[in-house]
This record gives C-alpha cells, sequence and structure tokens, in this order.
C-alpha cells in the first residue's frame, strides 16, 4: 500500500489507456466498486469478492475513459460496499486526507479523493449515492461532481440505491475536471455562463459559523462572475425533512440490494456498516410512501428554483473533515448533518459539483454549485470560469 493508504492492498491494478485520445496521458484511479476487467471488485469488504463474480469487461465509465486516452493506475479504498460518508473503513484502514492530515477524508469514495489530492493520479473515480462524491471533495479540496441521475452509465458498477446511485469524479483542476466531463458526457462546455445565482440561505444557516464566514468570499466571487444574485430557501419544509425522507428510501432500497448478500454470505460488516442495514430492513411501506411524497415535492421545488440558466449555491458539507479515530457516539450526528445538505442530490437527481475554494479550522470546506437535470455541463463551465477568476486576481 502506498504511503497515503489510497489504494487496495496488493498489486496495483493498471491498464493503459489508448495511444491517442483527449485524455492521453492523464492518470486515473478507480473507486473498487467499478469493475476492471479481470481485477476482483472488492467493495471495501473481505466477504464481497467471493458473492461478486470477478467481471470479464470494464465497467462503461472506465472503458470509456481508457478509449480516451488515459491510464488506470490503481483501484481505491471505498467505504464497505458504499455503505459510508466518512471513509474510515474498519478492514482496509483510512486513507490519508494529505489537505488535513489526521482528519477523514470523507468517503465512500476515499481512496479516489485521497489518491488525486495527493497527487498519485490526475483524475478519480467515484461514486456518489448520499455524498460520496462531494463529501471527500469538500473534506480533501478537490474539484467533485454528482452528475444528474443516470446520465453516466452505470453498468458495472457495484448497486446501492438504484433510485439514488450516481457515478463521478475528482481532480485537482478545473480544466482537467471539465475535460473529462466533455468525454463522459460527450459534448463540449458551453461557450456561455448560467446568468443568476440563488444562494441557500437554510443551507448556509445550517452551516457551523466558521464554514459560513470562511465561504462568504466565494459566494461573492461567484456572483460577481453569474450576476444576478437572489437568496433563496431550497427546503421550505426543512433540510432534515428532506434529509429523512432520502434515508428512507435510500436505506430501503440499500437493504433490498444487499440482502441476498447477507443471506448468503453472513458477510464481516463494521457495527456502523451493519446497523443502517438492518434500519433499512425494518422501513415500513407507510414510511417509504411518505418519503416518495417528499421526494415529489423536492423534485418540484427545485423544478421551479432552477429555470434554465440559474444555478444555486450552498455549502457542500456543514464542518470541515472531522478528526479520524472518533468514537460512534460522536460521529453519528456529525453524519446526520452533513447527510442534511446532501441528501437533496439523492431525493432530486440534479446534478452538483464542488468548488474547492476555502479553508475553515485549517482544512478544506466547499462551496457547492446545482443546477437543473442536465445541466451538468454548465456546471463545469462554471467551475472553470471560477478557476480562472481567482488566478485572474492572484
Amino acid at each position: 500500500m502506498t504511503s497515503t493508504a489510497a489504494f487496495v492492498p496488493g498489486s496495483r491494478t493498471q491498464v493503459p489507456g489508448a495511444a491517442a485520445g483527449p485524455l492521453a496521458g492523464l492518470s486515473f484511479a478507480v473507486k473498487d466498486l467499478i469493475d476492471v476487467a479481470d481485477v476482483p471488485t472488492g467493495g471495501g469488504n473481505p466477504d464481497w469478492p467471493r458473492f461478486a463474480a470477478t467481471p470479464a469487461r470494464h465497467a462503461w465509465v472506465v472503458q470509456t475513459l481508457l478509449d480516451a486516452g488515459a491510464s488506470v493506475v490503481g483501484k481505491t479504498i471505498t467505504d464497505e460496499v458504499s455503505l459510508g460518508i466518512l471513509g474510515e473503513n474498519a478492514h482496509d484502514g483510512t486513507p490519508l486526507n494529505s489537505a488535513a492530515p489526521g482528519r477523514v477524508p470523507g468517503g465512500s469514495s476515499s481512496g479516489s479523493a485521497s489518491a488525486v489530492a495527493a497527487k498519485a493520479c490526475d483524475f478519480a473515480l467515484g461514486t456518489d449515492t448520499g455524498g460520496s462524491v462531494r463529501v471527500p471533495s469538500s473534506f480533501c479540496g478537490l474539484y467533485g461532481i454528482r452528475p444528474t441521475h443516470g446520465r453516466i452509465d452505470f453498468t458495472g458498477i457495484a448497486v446501492q440505491a438504484p433510485g439514488s446511485d450516481t457515478c463521478g469524479w475528482f481532480a485537482r483542476d478545473a480544466a482537467t475536471f471539465a475535460r473529462v466531463g466533455e468525454v463522459l458526457f460527450g459534448s463540449a462546455l458551453p461557450a456561455t455562463l448560467p446568468t443568476t445565482l440563488l444562494v441557500a440561505a437554510d443551507a448556509f444557516g445550517f452551516a457551523d459559523e466558521n464554514v459560513q464566514q470562511a465561504l462568504a468570499p466565494s459566494v461573492g466571487r461567484l456572483a460577481a462572475l453569474i450576476g444576478q444574485r437572489r437568496d433563496v430557501t431550497l427546503a421550505p419544509q426543512g433540510l432534515s425533512v428532506w434529509q429523512r425522507a432520502q434515508r428512507v428510501l435510500q436505506a430501503s432500497e440499500a437493504w433490498r440490494t444487499f440482502q441476498p448478500w447477507l443471506d448468503g454470505q453472513n458477510p464481516r460488516l463494521a457495527f456502523s456498516v451493519a446497523r443502517g442495514l438492518l434500519q433499512g430492513s425494518v422501513m415500513t411501506d407507510a414510511e417509504r410512501n411518505a418519503a416518495s411524497l417528499m421526494r415529489m415535492e423536492a423534485r418540484a421545488r427545485l423544478r421551479m428554483l432552477l429555470p434554465s440558466g440559474t444555478i444555486l449555491c450552498l455549502p457542500t458539507t456543514p464542518f470541515p473533515a472531522p478528526q479520524k479515530g472518533l468514537p460512534l457516539h460522536q460521529l453519528d450526528p456529525m453524519r446526520e448533518r452533513i447527510s442534511c445538505l446532501t441528501s437533496q442530490g439523492g431525493l432530486t437527481g440534479v446534478p452538483q459539483v464542488n468548488l474547492p475554494s476555502a479553508t475553515a479550522d485549517g482544512a478544506p470546506v466547499g462551496l457547492s454549485i446545482i443546477g437543473a437535470r442536465g445541466s451538468d455541463l454548465d456546471l463545469l463551465r462554471v467551475a472553470v470560469a471560477f478557476e480562472a477568476q481567482a488566478a485572474e486576481k492572484a
């Protein structure tokens, strides 16, 4: 294992990309939930490979990147079967957060974020169901995207909750970040920027005060870049109400996904992971029906807030990365607070990009931008312009 502890134990998986293409010369790492041909997909759990057959072909997203000229340089550690948000794996350890040593990298795409932050590769693939790209992006100071739900082909990727699962990626710089997006979305960045910026006042009020203060200059820069600015309420019902609905839907789907594995393999699981699956197993039809109605409301809210040419910003996480090794009774409330800011992604399916833009308490905190479904390339265009604006000022 490398000094970053980002890559899965054992020999490093390496697959050369095509000799030419728009990503020629770039290297990328692959979260160990995403198939690379002839390499067991470990899933962050020692008993997962016994259930999941060794893949005979690459996942669609891996093959597409290889065809574009990028090369695989390793598979990266993940929270157990993607059921985590902080990046601490009881079996494989905690990858280094090189932007804030001593703190967690965020999960479940922990190793991918760690590898990019440590410059072990140019970009890396992750998955995001409840925040698993967005949170590590914020904690490690990276660009990261949760694409529009369903826009990136999920073939060859281990499923958790199909109603929320997405595949995204990390990069240190906006240019690389956008190049990957142009390949995976099959289109160039738009020539123009959005013209209206909404600021989610309830989401900012939910974040720690030092995070609000740290992100304020970035919000000002973004407003200057976009033009018109307006404060809005993201979740009129309450962020915690949206969070509860997403938790019910996601946990119920995760239980259905993993129940055959649990029944047939009786796998070794960290307590927090087993507890989450157990909670999903006892969700009632009444709870799921109520959560489905809230999802309809949340989707309608964002359709109203986000017409063409409008984006919304909010803190990606309510606080910077916690210290490593904290006990569960301290971590559980943190997980709940984080998911209050990330639940809108799974509920509504809209794209979200983390902009690395500030530090609080000596550690990175990210500013997120979201847009209407299908506006992924618009958000990448904003990321490129946001970074160029900062470079000009510097």
